[in-house]
């Protein structure tokens, strides 16, 4: 079904090939004044050159074969029922998504729409066996999802970190593509921007990892994993009609999302009680707000805590508790960081004034 690193090894390895072309057009011209290459027993050497740094390549740098060896064994294929209720029959539609092995236990992370309204969850390890499923908890803002098998000493994965990923850091994804036979899909990429916002039918998702390595119907759920082995995202979304543009969920924002599942089957998130969009130079110019970062707040719920606080429709909110909140992708991670109950200090901007209230969070239904 569908709706995740260091440049260096590959930097080296065209850089080598680059240098190869050098020493094949030596051959024929004398070299540089400031270089002298040598075929050694050892292979080429350089000096007094500005390419000194170079070092020789292994033959198999580029591949990335043992690599998924490695990762393959912590990922499944998920197929899943959805019963149709119809006037006079009942329906029943096939559908297929990827997990992760989370936990030697048992425990699985998918993506919430993988398993949203499924009868019966089949899960196929790659080894060829078979466990049915069971929900352990499911979470729709971030389309996130646990499930578990009665299985033990099962390969799991570690989770890396993705504060750190650059536009430009290569990635891979493994996963269930087109429920394809033979095994999982490999697909290799680059990281080609983060923190992206993705309008989905279920709402909108923040602090997105967008990466050309292509995400089909059936990767859903999958890793997007870093040159070390760990999963650093969650292959979540594709644009329908676009190439080379999917994304997945950050393992930053994944993780205590998964934890919580774990431990409690849901997700407990404080409620400020409002809706809005990044406030950048256009909408500023277009309102006249004199300010051009911020959440710029589109809904306020009647009676909620933002109600109540005085905030309102046009505002655009620049901090929490002196922390600034330029994009609702680090406004809703840090408003989600509060627990329900506590009170914090919303700065905001209204008619071009600068002004701070204070306001007591409920918890979100």
């Amino acid at each position: 079904m569908g709706v995740q690193l260091n440049p260096k090894p590959i930097a080296s390895y065209l850089t080598v090939a680059v240098v190869l072309v050098m020493f094949a057009c030596s051959a024929n011209h004398s070299s540089s004044p400031d270089t002298n290459v040598s075929n050694t027993k050892e292979g080429i050497s350089f000096e007094n050159s500005k390419v000194d740094q170079i070092q020789t390549a292994p033959h198999n740098l580029f591949s990335l074969a043992d690599l998924v060896e490695n990762v393959q064994r912590s990922v499944v294929s998920i197929s899943v029922d959805i019963v149709s209720r119809g006037r006079f029959f009942n329906f029943t539609d096939e559908g297929s998504g990827t997990g992760i092995i989370f936990s030697n236990d048992g425990y699985i992370v998918t993506n919430y729409h993988v398993v949203q309204n499924a009868s019966d969850i089949e899960v196929s390890l790659t080894d060829g066996t078979s466990y049915s499923a069971e929900i352990v908890g499911l979470d729709v803002l971030t389309d996130l999802a646990v499930i578990r098998i009665k299985a033990d000493n099962l390969s799991s994965i570690k989770f890396g970190e993705s504060e750190g990923l650059r536009p430009g850091d290569w990635v891979f994804t493994i996963g269930n593509a087109l429920n394809l036979r033979g095994g999982p899909s490999v697909t290799f990429g680059i990281v080609s921007g983060v923190g992206r916002t993705v309008q989905t039918e279920s709402g909108d998702l923040y602090d997105m990892i967008q990466t050309d390595a292509a995400i089909n119907q059936g990767n859903s759920g999958g890793p997007l994993i870093n040159d070390k082995g760990e999963v650093i995202g969650i292959n979540t979304a594709v644009y329908s009609g676009a190439q080379g543009i999917g994304f997945s969920v950050s393992s930053s924002v994944a993780l205590p999302v998964i934890n919580s599942l774990i431990k409690d089957g849901k997700v407990t998130r404080p409620l400020i009680g409002l809706r809005g969009i990044n406030a950048t130079t256009t909408i500023s110019n277009r309102y006249d707000l004199g300010v051009s970062e911020g959440v710029f707040i589109t809904h306020i719920s009647p009676n909620g805590p933002a109600d109540d606080g005085n905030l309102m429709v046009g505002d655009v909110i620049t901090a929490i508790n002196g922390i600034a909140t330029p994009t609702m992708s680090e406004f809703l991670p840090l408003l989600w960081s509060y627990d329900v109950g506590d009170n914090v200090m919303v700065t905001y901007v209204s008619d071009k004034s600068p002004l701070v209230t204070e306001i007591t969070l409920n918890q979100r239904p």
